[in-house]
Parts: C-alpha cells; sequence; structure tokens
C-alpha cells in the first residue's frame, strides 16, 4: 500500500490522518508527546468551541490577511460541515447565543475518543513517544523510548503546531529543522494572549473580577467582549480580540459605558452628589462596577473635575500597558510558514512530498471557533493533497 506519515496528532493532524486513509493510503500518525490531542483537550475543558455558525463572509473576515489563501480550504470545509462531521461520529452539538458551536457534553474527551475509534477503524496506526528530529537518508527519523527509529514515506502531512503552550507539545523547534532545510519561516507572536501591566497595590483586591458590558479598543480591532483583571494584567475574550492590535504598536483603549454617548454621560454626573465619594457616585449614576471604576482609577487618577471631560475619558481610556504576555501563555500563535512558501495544496515548494497544516502556517485569528475551524480545514485540505501527491507517484 501507498504509505503516509501525519506527524502532530493535534486537530489539523488528526484530520489529515481521516482523509488519507479514506483515501486508501497507509497511515502511520506519530506523536513526540505519550498521549494525542492535548491542547485539544486543554481547549476543551472550557467548554470546546468547534466553529462559529454564522454567514460566510464575517466568518472569512475573521482570517484577516490570510482569508484569500484559507477561502478554498473553509469553504471545502466550512461550519456546516465541521457540524455534520461531529454529528458523524454520535456527537451531540449546540449553538450558542453567540453562535458559538459546543459540543453538548462541553469538553473535548467524548468526540476525541469517538475520533480516534474512527481512526482505527480506517486502518491507522498511531505512534506515542515518537519525536520528529527532520530527515535521516530520505526517511523521517523520530527519537523514541527505543532510540532513533525511521519511516520512509511517499507523503508527509507536517501538524506540529505552533509555540504556545510548550508543555502540550507545541515547541516550535520544527521551525529550526525547516529552516536548515531552506523554508522560509515568519518569527513567532503571540496571538490571543494577555495584556501585561504592572498594576499598584490596590488593585490586588480586584484580582478576578471580571470587566462587562464595556467596548476594548487597539487600532482596528475591536472587541465587545468581556475581559478578568488577573495579578498579571488583563485576560478574557474580550482583550484576546484586541490583543493584535496591542502588539502592532496600537493604543489600547476602554469604553467603559458603550450604550451611553457622551452627552448622556454628562447629564447623569450632574445628579447631586452630596457626601458621596467619587466612586459612589460613579457606580450610583452610571452603574459601573467597582472593578471598572478602580480600573478607571488606575489609568487616570486623579479623574478629571469637569463631568463632560469625565465623559469623554470613561468613553476612551487609555490603559497603560507593558504589551502582551509572553509568547508561551498565548491561546494561539502568528508566524510560521509563510503561504509564498507552499503551493495551493499546501506542499512546501523546498520538499516535495511534505505538506503542512494547522497553527504552523502563517495566519491567526480571534478565539470563538475560528482557530480549530481553521486547524481542522488545513487538515483535510493538506491530507487530501498529500494523498493526490502520493497515489500518484
Amino acid at each position: 500500500m501507498t504509505r503516509a506519515v501525519v506527524v502532530g496528532a493535534g486537530p489539523a493532524g488528526l484530520m489529515a490522518a481521516e482523509v488519507m486513509a479514506q483515501a486508501g493510503l497507509q497511515v502511520t500518525l506519530c506523536e513526540g508527546k505519550p498521549s494525542v490531542g492535548r491542547k485539544f483537550l486543554m481547549a476543551g475543558k472550557s467548554g470546546l468551541n468547534l466553529t462559529k455558525d454564522e454567514p460566510e463572509v464575517p466568518f472569512l473576515e475573521a482570517f484577516s490577511q490570510a482569508r484569500s489563501r484559507l477561502t478554498p480550504m473553509i469553504r471545502a470545509f466550512d461550519s456546516k460541515a465541521v457540524q455534520d462531521w461531529a454529528r458523524g461520529m454520535e456527537q451531540e452539538i449546540f449553538t450558542g447565543t453567540t453562535s458559538r458551536v459546543f459540543p453538548t457534553a462541553m469538553k473535548a474527551s467524548p468526540l476525541l475518543r469517538a475520533w480516534l475509534g474512527r481512526l482505527v477503524g480506517l486502518g491507522v496506526e498511531l505512534r506515542t513517544g515518537w519525536l520528529w528530529q527532520g530527515w535521516q537518508d530520505g526517511s523521517l527519523a523520530f527519537q523514541t523510548s527505543e532510540g532513533m527509529q525511521t519511516l520512509a514515506t511517499d507523503a508527509t502531512v507536517l501538524a506540529l503546531g505552533g509555540s504556545s503552550w510548550s508543555r502540550l507539545g507545541s515547541t516550535g523547534k520544527w521551525a529550526e529543522i525547516l529552516a536548515a532545510k531552506g523554508v522560509a519561516i515568519a518569527p513567532f507572536e503571540p496571538a490571543n494572549a494577555g495584556i501585561e501591566i504592572a498594576w499598584s497595590d490596590h488593585m490586588a483586591k480586584h484580582y478576578g473580577s471580571p470587566i462587562k458590558g464595556v467596548a476594548w479598543q487597539a487600532g482596528p480591532y475591536g472587541s465587545r467582549g468581556e475581559a478578568t483583571l488577573s495579578a498579571t494584567g488583563l485576560e478574557g475574550g474580550g482583550i484576546y480580540a484586541v490583543s493584535r492590535g496591542v502588539r502592532e504598536g496600537h493604543v489600547l483603549t476602554v469604553d467603559l459605558l458603550p450604550d451611553l454617548t457622551v452627552p448622556e454621560i454628562t447629564k447623569r454626573l450632574q445628579a447631586p452628589r452630596g457626601k458621596a465619594s467619587l466612586s459612589n457616585h460613579l457606580r450610583k449614576t452610571l452603574r459601573l462596577t467597582p472593578a471598572q471604576i478602580a480600573l478607571a482609577q488606575e489609568m487616570a487618577r486623579p479623574l478629571p473635575d469637569k463631568l463632560r471631560a469625565t465623559a469623554w475619558l470613561l468613553k476612551a481610556l487609555p490603559v497603560t500597558n507593558s504589551g502582551l504576555r509572553p509568547l508561551d501563555e498565548a491561546i494561539s500563535t502568528a508566524g510560521g510558514i509563510p503561504f509564498a512558501a507552499m503551493n495551493e495544496g499546501l506542499m512546501l515548494h523546498d520538499l516535495p512530498g511534505v505538506f503542512a497544516a494547522g497553527e504552523m502556517l502563517d495566519w491567526e485569528a480571534p478565539t470563538g471557533g475560528y482557530l480549530i475551524s481553521a486547524c481542522l480545514a488545513t487538515g483535510r485540505w493538506a491530507g487530501q493533497h498529500a494523498a493526490e501527491w502520493a497515489l500518484k507517484a
């Protein structure tokens, strides 16, 4: 039989193995860690967001600069296809109020077990604890508990992830191996990352408090999502959506009252204050939470004396920060293999017969179902084209 090897057993690698096995190839799936899908399982701890059930145009726009190259791949395995695929493994799913799609079980393990069962049924051979080292005499080389092992193959799909959450297997060390072979690599950068802020001591009592009902902005990137005050800064979906803007050097601001205009805020602030402290006055007249008030005072103490100036400040509060949290803490990464280094089928120009998928590719998107959906789509695309290549060899 025609032999194929997939290196990396995350969503992209598992999908590539599935489609190549369905095409009739003898597939070996190699994973450096002792078990598969570790980052997939970690993502599922807070409810596995498989995709987003929204129209094609806004879905594709989430991928910004990489949209043109990803469009055919996502159209071939779109949000509906992802949902049908999950149901095909007898996994119940539902769509939440924000159009995000989740397994009813709200975790990844049942889906992963069903997926691995499907792969076993297709004849895929799984080898864990096989850490890829590159090539040796034309074969793929792996460090294993039994020493160096090699695998000859007619087609290879690399799905080794980005460079965040290294403890789960995404170390990014593959970039050095490919660079040594002449493959261009864009530097890794954090995406969907927290914002680092050196808080003053008085903020400590607010750690863990949510900042809800606000609007974040960093250059062209905006979000109405929630964030959480942490000991190191700000975390959460609302912040992750604008973290790219912070990374690009734009000023981060927050509109604490996005549903009110400056005149409306000013009018409310004109209510008699009496002996109430400014904090209590803001809380009573504007219904700001203690965490929101603390954030405003932290970033702009002392607040302006004039009410209209205060209103303007609350509508566009500058959030002084030190940039993004470290790369390894990011949910995902930008950088990796540029699309210019690959053909339309995701085969590397410098390494015929070697394809890449998932977060190895230089694309990024916000959280909310886009990340896993694109990993599945690129894994499927690379697997299909790798199968075509191998069967023609």
